[in-house]
């Protein structure tokens, strides 16, 4: 029988290369699928015969790049008029089919956003995650964990006096609500305050988060008002902006503390790898307005690479801008080549839109310190990781050994069965990926009443069946 199974797998592998050699030596895409016909793979290639003709010629191949091959029993391809567009390409398809043997990016957190929707006549400051694109929206952020900014909105929009209160709530109030007696609201709802004069302060509250220059001239004007107050005797209101203003000044202060003073206020992404004995880290530090707001790190095996490792990078930050985009840097400073610059900004280009001029660029002596940092950064996560045995891939290889599995598991699935005296049965599904809970792939199923009431094998069976339909 195994004989049988291997002279099976040789006259696919036989049929697939003759294809193979029949491809153009073009750019472009190539989808791999299984019998059903599912792709599970797919991957891009400046010429497409020699990079699909090497996964099934007898060259030495990695053991993922195997366990792919041995899945293979069909592929197809489209063609680009460059590499920059096959990038481009590479991102949407999988991001359209999900193939399981490519990488998915996945961050380890989100971070928080100031949003203003210049869409409403009176806008307010809004604290969100992972903020979607919209039109007539302005973003500020992000912001690093520990930053506190919900309390700093609060502070500055009673500093400003700019409205707190719902869409609804504005709608619908007669009477100025306690916080414009507290002089913490200018009341636009039941027009305390005209609308240039609305903007004029929400404008004022704003320049605090478009960089240092900006957000001092705002202090000083809160400064000469609170001074204001206080010779007007309105003691009361000029403590609280007193308060206000320290509340402000500590923010500001930890914002800018590690400001880079050469990259003039702008936006920028510093990005870095560091390939290890069995994993690769990015480390991607994201400037804002000048200020060194925080940073994001990705890692994956080695092993589940099957291009080289700048192409497969430049194709996991595309991942990340398409997925990302709520603020798009001006720049990118990056340790890849030269070759590889030029492709991530070609494809980056079409990804986030032409009305978006970006530039990457092959770090240089100006950007070379935060470079350094950006990759040490890389190595020591890696390291401190790895000997604390916090990776991800360090439990799923246990299991692998555990359970003498062929390959790691990617994907973990739970069930749990429950019923309330004898009636309401339901079960519930949780899904990790990677070993981190993929939220959106959890479900839950109302299961069948039956007649002798619980009976977790009957019920189980069911959620089985009810799963595998889905696939």
């Amino acid at each position: 029988m195994g004989t049988v199974k291997q002279t099976t797998g040789k006259k696919i592998i036989g049929e697939l290369l003759t294809k193979a050699n029949t491809l153009p030596k073009k750019p472009g895409c190539y989808f791999m699928k299984n019998s059903a016909e599912e792709v599970i793979y797919v991957g891009k290639a400046k010429n497409l015969k020699s990079r699909v003709t090497s996964y099934f010629n007898n060259s030495q191949k990695n053991a993922k790049t195997q366990i792919l091959v041995s899945h293979i029993r069909s592929f197809d391809f489209i063609m680009t008029d460059s590499e920059a567009e096959s990038f481009v390409l590479e991102n949407n398809l999988i991001k359209k089919h999900r193939p399981k043997y490519n990488i998915r990016l996945k961050d380890d957190k989100s971070y928080p956003y100031i949003s203003i929707n210049y869409n409403h006549d009176f806008p307010r400051l809004e604290y969100v995650r992972r903020p979607k694109k919209k039109k007539g929206q302005e973003l500020f952020g992000p912001y690093p964990t520990g930053t506190n900014i919900g309390k700093i909105i609060q502070v500055v929009t009673k500093a400003f006096g700019l409205r707190d209160c719902s869409m609804h709530e504005f709608r619908t109030r007669k009477t100025a609500c306690i916080l414009y007696q507290m002089k913490q609201c200018s009341a636009p709802c039941v027009d305390k305050i005209g609308m240039s004069d609305y903007k004029e302060s929400l404008e004022m509250a704003l320049n605090l988060f478009r960089g240092k220059r900006k957000a001092h001239q705002s202090l000083q004007f809160l400064e000469l008002l609170m001074l204001e107050k206080a010779e007007n005797e309105e003691f009361e209101h000029a403590a609280m902006l007193r308060d206000y203003i320290q509340e402000i000044e500590i923010f500001l202060s930890s914002s800018y503390e590690q400001k880079v003073e050469f990259v003039d206020e702008k936006n920028v992404d510093i990005i870095s790898y560091h390939q290890g004995e069995s994993e690769t880290d990015i480390s991607l530090y994201l400037i804002r307005g000048g200020a060194l707001l925080g940073h994001r790190n990705y890692h994956f095996l080695n092993q589940d690479m099957l291009s080289e490792t700048e192409e497969e990078i430049v194709q996991y930050l595309l991942q990340y801008y398409s997925e990302n985009d709520e603020v798009v840097p001006e720049r990118v400073i990056t340790s890849l080549t030269s070759e590889y610059c030029s492709h991530f900004e070609s494809a980056l280009q079409k990804i986030i839109g032409e009305q978006f001029k970006i530039k990457v660029e092959k770090g240089s002596k100006k950007y070379q310190s935060l470079l350094s940092m950006t990759k040490k950064h890389a190595e020591e996560t890696q390291r401190v990781r790895i000997e604390n045995e916090e990776s991800v891939y360090t439990g799923l290889h246990r299991l692998k050994d555990l359970l003498k599995l062929k390959q790691r598991p990617k994907t973990l699935e739970g069930y749990d069965v429950a019923i309330w005296q004898g009636k309401s049965p339901a079960a519930s599904q949780v899904v990790f990926y990677e070993g981190a809970p993929d939220k959106k792939a959890y479900r839950y199923y109302h299961l069948e009443e039956r007649p002798e009431g619980n009976n977790d094998f009957a019920m189980m069976r069911e959620v089985f069946l009810r799963r595998l339909k889905y696939g």
